[in-house]
């Protein structure tokens, strides 16, 4: 039964280092944790994994807590993805909004089965004022790592400047702490982003750019292109998104990520695709709802 566990969990931890889209494609050995840097929505991982200044989303709780402030009063979020191996990743979130503050929180599994699956739990406060965002995050992770349970605690911070719903400026650190034990951390990351909407989100057409740097605590920065473009009206469109990610030329995954979505009025389907080597054709799904 030990062995079956190691086994599993060494199939999920090896499938959480290559799900790493925006992250370092190589890392030490003292490090694990790869769940706790996955994009947590479909619409991130479409445009390359960026995240840091997408504002709005219930999934921003995985990659920026300050990108909740401008959740308008409640928001929900998940997605799916499986591979062949068996493995699946889940994940979901929520945002609510209370005068100034907003409480979000997450959840993320990859695995076979709850009983060896990696899990995180993520809870966030934001306070607002005016167009400035601070938001910190507490946030768990359990793993198995060469059949052994590890968990530990760590924290996100997070800073965002939102100018209406024509740009945003964000700035978060993950994974701060996070002694998983025997020497081995969580990956810290720091995140930079600036998101510009030419056009007035509210009316018809939609285009949107973002771009982020991203500085792992091992590894060189990387650094990540988004587009996201289309129609939308009287609440029903279409809206299709392309990310570019800079990694080096050993990377398994292609650093070149597609995706869109049905817009339907207050929810929206999401869909990503990237390539990979090491897992074949990656297809995200996921949705959300924005009331």
């Amino acid at each position: 039964m030990t062995a079956a566990v190691g086994r599993s969990g060494g199939r999920a931890v090896g499938v959480a280092v290559a799900l790493l889209a925006a992250g370092p494609s190589v890392r030490l050995p003292a490090q694990s944790g790869g769940l706790a840097l996955v994009p947590g929505s479909a619409r991130a991982m479409g445009i390359g994994g960026a995240g840091a200044a997408i504002v709005g989303d219930a999934g921003a709780v995985f990659a920026n807590p300050a990108g909740l402030a401008t959740v308008h009063h409640l928001a929900v979020e998940g997605l799916y993805e499986a591979y062949p191996s068996g493995v699946t990743l889940s994940t979901g979130a929520v945002a609510l909004r209370v005068s100034r503050f907003t409480w979000g929180a997450g959840a993320a599994a990859l695995g076979q089965s709850y009983t060896s699956a990696d899990l995180l739990g993520v809870s966030s406060l934001v306070f607002r004022t005016g167009i400035v965002a601070l938001g910190t995050s507490a946030k768990y992770l359990r793993e198995t790592l060469g059949g052994e349970r590890l968990d530990a605690w760590a924290g996100d911070a997070g800073l965002a400047f939102a100018v209406f719903d024509l740009m945003a400026f964000g700035v978060s650190v993950q994974n701060i702490g996070g002694d998983l034990g025997n020497g081995t951390h969580l990956p810290r990351r720091t995140r930079a982003g600036f998101t510009l909407n030419y056009v007035d989100p509210q009316g018809t057409y939609r285009l949107l750019t973002t771009l982020e740097g991203q500085w792992p605590s091992q590894g060189s920065a990387v650094l990540v292109l988004g587009v996201e473009g289309g129609v939308v009206k009287r609440g029903l469109g279409l809206l299709a998104r392309a990310g570019y990610v800079g990694r080096p030329a050993t990377a398994a995954a292609s650093p070149l990520t597609v995706g869109g979505s049905a817009e339907l009025g207050r929810l929206h389907l999401d869909y990503a695709y990237q390539a990979d080597d090491a897992l074949g054709a990656r297809h995200r799904m996921g949705l959300r709802w924005t009331p």
